[in-house]
């Protein structure tokens, strides 16, 4: 026998003949596909078996790999062929085999009802596909024909396996609906038709539903049927019936997912908010699941504490406009909405103890949302009424964001640990929001609760009390404006008392300070109260992130008001560099805040800084330029590069950043004469000359050199100009030697700013045609520079052609790049 014979899948998907898909190829490549260890091979056998399934012939084998004597595997692989040809070749079939076809299943599905439920669920679907085609001119009451033909009494199969079949197929066809590739003129007509057979499928689900002898399976798939057809938008009236029995099913342990799941279908559907009357109806069956769901608590099952709540949520979420608009219901939503914070609340630590409380933040963010789209009379009635709500959910949200003791933390897994963080970081997003429906009051409760905790002599605190009110503090001030609240002074001073022992809570004493900075810069004379704690926790790596980003903050905001204690945060961070306590990214943020504190200083002391921070780290490039290049010293090398970078990034003695504020906050005169940057920038140059000389091939320490100047001609503007002419020189060489895009960047760089400037257009056009030429002869040479390399190019005469004519009219070099190489 030939190869190919042996191995289906071995030949070419689009090489193989029509006469290839037998029955006995086609079993074969089944067998290659799921027992071959091949992995090539069974790539293979898919890609043939593919091929097979969309086959001319898949309409005779599908039929002959169905019979009894298959594994299911076989079958099922029939089955599916056959949902392919009539979901996607539909127009291929004949009119009146329709008819035939529809026989054929319906024996098929009879036959595997008490068979393999893969291959069942497969022809319920190859079914399902087939009526919504046929539907609705050409089998017009197609579901209550599938209802009539599963309930004959003649079948060979027992009826709770016909029930089965039945519910199996009623389960299916919904969502073959969703799923189809029906025209949507189609979809249309076919939606309006289901719709109508709702009247067909209801009355059998509610009567299996009801009847006390239908069996647990039974009950099961019944459920499951409703949930699938309820996202039909089936109106919420129409389901009443069988919602009210689904609240009954939530008492079956097995039941009880089914119920949930069909409840939350029925009662998240859009077009449900119409029927008000049947919502206020639904409230009190959610109410009555209370003493079910205290159980649940308490007996620790949270699967069905987190079922119930899922049903309550869904309720409150998706209609609390519509049930707030009943006003002379509104106790019963109140009642709903209690239950809801009795689920935010709910006993334990998410995500180890619990994971339902996370369920409920949105329905805060609605109900909010809704109260505060009244008009003004009917808003200040329910802010009567739900204030006292928000202020209650303020404390429950902040007691579920304390950390848990410090040994039970301990054994907490890091995806634990994560999920925990994420938790809490939408606790902090849900208190911000929060803040616009109770105001400065709020901020006045965290504070008057935190001063309690920490001046009360009755018991002792826990710090993770502690922590959680300050978290709710920095969780608003860091998105609200809190300039004008009058308790900040008072937590500015209340902080310095707070007993830190643990790492979670320093943190958030750093984050919480970090997020006063501003009105810290408003009221200067606070800022001793908490620099010292900055400072300190400076020099602790597990407070790396939270500490450096604080004093980052703070010199920013604050650095006109800083110069009395420049020195001291200057000696600080040096020796916190110098210790390499941080990791890099945290060095990096160090040298920016040290930038934005240098910049309010007197030229004179900028100077002295500048040579008492960079000196060691001068000292060491001078001699990593001495050695041979290795992997070590590369990554010694881009570090320091990089921390001077940085520090140049905000070092900006002209204030330009401040310029967009308005002249009120330009605190310092300009000084006069050449800027502190250019002056160290000059001292250098020759070194970083001489380190490029080493590193002019590794792309990533160029990178590092060039972001040095850019960064710096960003933050200087005009002030850079001593330095054009000699960057220009070295700029043109690095590109002479090894074309790089850091270099094409600084280089546009320059271009933006200086070309406009008749002083310095000379060595800007000089580099500019350089530049040009050494691309254009890599065209020539058949090497074209990277993508990035050449969009660099491309936008740098956009910066200089302008400027000067000079440029666009010059001989020496021809600007027409090879168009068909730049495509």
């Amino acid at each position: 026998m030939e190869r190919r014979e042996e191995q289906p899948g071995a030949t070419g998907a689009g090489a193989a003949p029509a006469l290839d898909f037998t029955v006995e190829n086609v079993e074969k490549a089944l067998h290659q596909l799921y027992y071959d260890p091949n992995i090539e091979n069974k790539n293979l056998a898919q890609k043939w078996l593919m091929q097979a399934q969309v086959s001319p012939q898949a309409w005779h084998f599908s039929w002959q790999l169905l019979q009894p004597d298959k594994v299911p595997e076989i079958q099922y692989f029939g089955a599916s062929a056959l949902h392919i040809k009539i979901s996607r070749y539909w127009s291929d079939i004949p009119t009146d085999q329709y008819e035939s076809l529809k026989a054929q299943l319906f024996t098929q599905i009879t036959h595997f009802a008490s068979g393999s439920k893969i291959v069942l669920t497969r022809l319920c679907v190859a079914l399902a596909s087939l009526a919504l085609s046929m539907m609705p001119d050409a089998w017009p009451c197609a579901v209550a024909d599938m209802v009539r033909l599963f309930q004959a009494e003649d079948s060979p199969v027992d009826g709770q396996g016909r029930c089965l079949a039945l519910l199996e197929l009623l389960t299916v066809l919904p969502e073959e609906f969703q799923t189809s590739r029906l025209p949507q003129y189609r979809k249309g007509l076919v939606r309006a038709s289901l719709a109508v057979e709702c009247g067909a499928v209801f009355p059998l689900l509610e009567q299996l539903l009801q009847q006390p002898s239908s069996p647990s399976c039974v009950r099961q798939k019944v459920l499951k049927c409703f949930s699938s057809w309820v996202q039909l938008e089936v109106p919420l009236q129409d389901c009443e019936a069988l919602i009210q029995a689904a609240f009954a099913a939530l008492q079956d342990s097995e039941l009880f997912d089914s119920s949930v799941e069909a409840i939350v279908n029925a009662i998240s559907q859009p077009d449900a908010q119409r029927y008000v009357n049947t919502l206020l109806k639904l409230i009190p069956l959610v109410l009555g699941l209370q003493d079910q769901l205290r159980q649940a608590v308490q007996n620790g099952d949270m699967e069905t504490s987190h079922g119930i709540c899922r049903i309550a949520v869904a309720l409150g979420e998706n209609h609390s406009r519509a049930l707030l608009d009943q006003v002379e219901h509104w106790q019963s939503f109140l009642a709903l909405v209690n239950m809801i914070m009795f689920c935010t609340g709910i006993p334990g630590h998410y995500p180890v103890n619990e994971t339902t409380s996370s369920l409920t933040l949105t329905f805060w963010y609605t109900l909010q949302d809704d109260i505060l789209s009244f008009e003004a009379e009917k808003q200040a009635v329910y802010q009567q009424v739900y204030r006292p709500v928000y202020f209650q959910l303020v404390d429950v949200l902040l007691h579920k964001a304390q950390f848990p003791s410090d040994e039970e933390y301990g054994f907490w897994s890091s995806d634990e640990k994560e999920q925990f963080r994420i938790y809490r970081v939408d606790i902090s997003d849900t208190l911000m929001y929060v803040y616009e429906m109770l105001g400065a009051e709020l901020l006045s409760n965290l504070y008057d609760k935190l001063g309690r905790l920490l001046t009360s002599s009755e018991e002792p605190y826990s710090w993770q009390h502690t922590e959680a009110l300050l978290y709710g503090f920095q969780s608003i001030a860091e998105t609200i404006d809190v300039n004008y609240s009058d308790v900040v002074p008072g937590l500015i001073g209340l902080i310095p008392r707070i007993s830190i022992s643990n790492v979670q809570l320093a943190d958030t004493v750093m984050f919480t300070i970090g997020a006063l900075s501003e009105w810290l810069a408003d009221h200067p004379v606070m800022i001793n109260s908490v620099l010292p704690l900055v400072l300190h926790a400076l020099g602790n790596p597990e407070l790396s992130v939270s500490s450096v980003s604080t004093l980052k903050k703070i010199c920013r905001e604050c650095k006109y008001d800083l110069p009395p204690y420049a020195a001291n945060i200057v000696a600080v961070s040096q020796d916190v560099l110098m210790k390499q306590i941080h990791k890099t990214s945290q060095c990096m943020w160090l040298m920016q805040a040290l930038g934005f504190l240098l910049s309010a200083l007197q030229v004179e002391e900028i100077l002295k800084n500048l040579h008492s921070l960079i000196s060691p780290y001068i000292q060491q490039l001078e001699k990593l330029a001495e050695e041979i290049p290795n992997p070590s010293n590369k990554l010694a090398i881009v570090h320091i590069l990089g921390l001077l970078s940085n520090l140049f990034t905000t070092l900006d003695v002209s204030h330009h950043e401040d310029d967009h504020e308005g002249p009120e906050l330009r605190k310092l005169p300009v000084p006069q004469g050449p800027n502190p940057v250019v002056v160290v920038l000059q001292q250098v140059f020759q070194l970083i000359q001489k380190v490029l000389s080493k590193w002019l091939n590794d792309a990533q320490v160029v990178e590092a050199v060039c972001a040095i100047f850019e960064k710096s001609v960003k933050t200087l503007l005009d002030d850079f100009a001593p330095m054009v002419p000699q960057l220009c020189e070295m700029l043109g060489r690095m590109y002479s030697t090894i074309p790089q895009a850091s270099a094409l960047d600084l280089t546009r760089q320059l271009v933006h700013i200086f070309a406009h400037e008749p002083a310095h257009f000379p060595p800007i056009e000089a580099l500019f045609l350089l530049v040009t030429s050494v691309t254009l002869t890599l065209f020539q040479q058949g090497s074209p520079p990277t993508p990035t390399h050449m969009m660099q190019l491309l936008l740098t005469p956009q910066c200089l052609l302008p400027a000067s004519p000079t440029c666009q009219q010059s001989s020496h070099t021809d600007f027409s790049l090879p168009v068909p190489l730049i495509l």
